[in-house]
């Protein structure tokens, strides 16, 4: 059923706006094969606001100062990726963005086959990138959600094992937010149950418990600790919120699960914060099997986009040092570029890859009946 609303959203699409569809992806696909002079000219050539949608305040940065290098009339756009999505398939004209940054690659895939947003790829990343990085979308950064926890007090959740987690002593002490309402988390929740996970959280309840875990009517370990785990969850309404709460000196013996770049915010508290994986990697030892989960951010031109050589070009300065500037400045966000190093202090991407629940986005649009078992767990 699914595929057969996608079909029709992608029919219905093409009758209402094929010349301009098919003009675009002809603009993005000469664009693939363009140096940077040839792009800037293409730019410069075209007429209008350029407009950019993003779900990171930080785009307004980078667009404002591609507006100054190349004297183009910039809007940018911070806005939550459900609204991103529900504009790109209402809007069009010369209100409608150029270019979108844009997370959930489950979400992103539909569009894709949609014919919402188009792919490209910068001549000047070509040979750069892991092949992984260019396709189906464009990955421009990489974000991570960790377990951090208040290191105040004589009850420090200071966790070797995300089964610790499911502890009924830990019942109102973990801060996340709640799935339904942001779309990462739930797709990691739904990574859990993916075979590879749920083996490696079977292995790890047994090293936590010392015997085999007892599935009862779960259909593998993945579901019984998310489910044991949301039952300990409160929600919060923001990373931002959860960093704060987390962080005062009455938190004693709480623990989040939010993005790392928060503890760049001046209302965090971060000398009362400790990361579990960093915490972890300095004294020799791993939190078993993860310590919270990494996504994507994408960088798309817009099917309906009327400056789509701009948008191209704004990808490709993205995609640069001096593009990336207003993420890399802080912890908590990863180049797929080798050459963009992380911060002092900071882990590299390949360690949080390998300590980290990856987005699959394809496992992810087969199991829809997975959102509803996490979602019935988030009524509590």
């Amino acid at each position: 059923m699914k595929k057969l609303l996608s079909i029709l959203v992608v029919l219905s699409l093409l009758l209402t706006a094929l010349p301009a569809f098919a003009d675009v992806i002809a603009d993005v696909e000469a664009g693939q094969a363009m140096t940077h002079d040839e792009l800037v000219a293409k730019a410069l050539a075209e007429s209008g606001t350029f407009i950019v949608y993003g779900n990171t305040s930080r785009i307004a940065t980078a667009a404002e100062e591609f507006a100054a290098l190349y004297n183009i009339n910039t809007e940018a756009n911070n806005l939550k990726d459900q609204e991103i999505y529900t504009k790109l398939r209402n809007e069009s004209g010369s209100t409608a963005a150029d270019m979108v940054m844009i997370q959930d690659g489950a979400q992103l895939t539909d569009a894709i086959a949609e014919g919402l947003v188009i792919n490209f790829v910068p001549a000047s990343v070509k040979d750069v990138l892991d092949p992984a990085d260019q396709q189906p979308a464009l990955v421009h950064q990489y974000i991570n959600k960790l377990f951090i926890y208040n290191n105040l007090g004589d009850s420090v959740p200071a966790i070797r094992n995300v089964w610790e987690l499911t502890d009924p002593a830990m019942k109102g002490s973990i801060i996340f937010k709640n799935p339904e309402s942001e779309k990462v988390n739930m797709n990691f929740l739904v990574m859990c149950t993916k075979d590879e996970w749920a083996a490696k959280l079977a292995e790890a309840y047994k090293a936590w418990k010392g015997e085999d875990i007892d599935l009862g009517s779960y259909a593998n370990a993945g579901y019984k600790w998310i489910a044991e785990f949301l039952d300990n969850c409160t929600f919060g309404k923001s990373d931002t919120t959860i960093a704060e709460e987390i962080s005062q000196d009455t938190a004693t013996g709480k623990i989040g699960l939010f993005v790392l770049s928060k503890l760049r915010s001046s209302s965090v508290l971060t000398d009362n914060l400790t990361v579990a994986q960093y915490d972890a990697s300095a004294s020799g030892y791993a939190v078993e099997p993860f310590a919270g989960f990494m996504y994507p951010m994408y960088t798309m031109v817009n099917a309906k986009a009327s400056r789509p050589y701009t948008g191209m070009l704004f990808i490709e300065y993205l995609m640069t040092q001096d593009g990336f500037k207003p993420w890399g400045k802080s912890i908590g966000a990863y180049s797929p570029d080798p050459s963009i190093t992380v911060n002092e202090g900071d882990l590299t991407i390949d360690v949080w890859k390998n300590t980290l629940v990856m987005e699959d986005a394809g496992y992810i649009l087969d199991s829809f009946e997975v959102e509803d078992f996490i979602l019935q767990h988030c009524q509590n």
